[in-house]
């Protein structure tokens, strides 16, 4: 039979069951006893059995009691958890997403898109983007400093995260206005194999390898004429003559600012920004980010 019992009439049956005395179950309660013992009748009326004995010997339970107590303690643990994960869920909506990023991730409307569907998912949250040094090339991920990133492909350690492709790009070089080949459209990747080459830093891993394109060189070392962690020192770095980049098309803008021109690259692959995060973090505001990201790009998970 199907009985509707009010939560509050089984926790203060446990109670009594648990002291097995109903003044001192009430004071535990914070309930008058009069109120407690009309809670505990209108139980036993519900169930259509006595609770308890009481006599003047104290109170026990009946075998009705004893076989409902296990049942009413595992119904009110539930509940107490279900409370406790929809107040976390709750939190968690009204909290603040922090997204690592090295170069701005605002292509052709990307990030207002993201934001968006962002939005809607979860109108409570915040999304504050913090902008990490090219030294980390997990953007924040690696050290926990940031809850998911934009970051470019390769990333290292890969196996640590999950992603999803939100942008696709042609890789170009950027390089002095007064540069030998600064006068062609495009430029074969042979004709860079000698120059000297800004490079990420050696803590970026494989992402400085990708940069240098090690993987088009067949086995030729890149000379290495400096290494910059930020847009503005690769920019004084190009102006100084000490080599030239490779970058995604999107990130042009970064460095084309006088004295400095950028030009398409035949003979290597296009570039993959992503929005990754931590592998196996499932919680909610990620997976609405993840989910935004995705929608907006139209692309599918890594």
């Amino acid at each position: 039979m199907a009985i509707d019992v009010h939560g509050r009439n089984l926790r203060y049956f446990v109670a009594v069951a648990e002291d097995l005395h109903f003044t001192r179950a009430a004071e535990r309660l914070f309930v008058s006893q009069p109120a407690l013992s009309k809670q505990i009748r209108t139980l036993e009326r519900q169930l259509g059995a006595e609770l308890f004995e009481r006599d003047r010997q104290g109170v026990r339970l009946t075998a009705v009691g004893s076989a409902l107590l296990p049942y009413a303690r595992r119904v009110l643990a539930d509940w107490d958890a279900a409370a406790d994960a929809v107040e976390r869920a709750r939190a968690e909506q009204q909290a603040t997403l922090v997204v690592g990023m090295s170069t701005s991730p605002g292509r052709s409307g990307l990030l207002p898109a993201i934001r968006s569907r962002f939005s809607e998912a979860c109108p409570a949250a915040t999304v504050r983007l913090r902008q990490v040094s090219w030294e980390d090339s997990s953007a924040g991920l690696a050290d926990g400093s940031a809850d998911a990133a934009f970051v470019w492909l390769p990333v290292p350690d890969a196996e640590r995260y999950a992603w999803v492709v939100v942008a696709e790009e042609p890789r170009h070089v950027a390089l002095p206005g007064t540069h030998r080949l600064a006068a062609q459209e495009e430029i074969g990747f042979a004709d860079l194999l000698d120059e000297p080459f800004i490079a990420l830093p050696e803590s970026a891993g494989v992402l400085r390898d990708y940069w240098l394109a090690l993987d088009a060189r067949a086995g030729r070392p890149a000379r290495i004429g400096a290494e910059c962690a930020s847009a503005d020192e690769v920019y004084e770095a190009l102006v100084d003559g000490r080599g030239v980049c490779l970058l995604a098309a999107g990130n042009a803008p970064l460095l084309t600012r006088g004295g400095v021109i950028t030009r398409p690259v035949r003979g290597i692959s296009t570039s993959r920004l992503a929005l990754a995060w931590r592998a196996g973090d499932r919680r909610p505001l990620v997976s609405a980010y993840a989910e935004a990201s995705r929608l907006a790009s139209g692309r599918r998970s890594g």
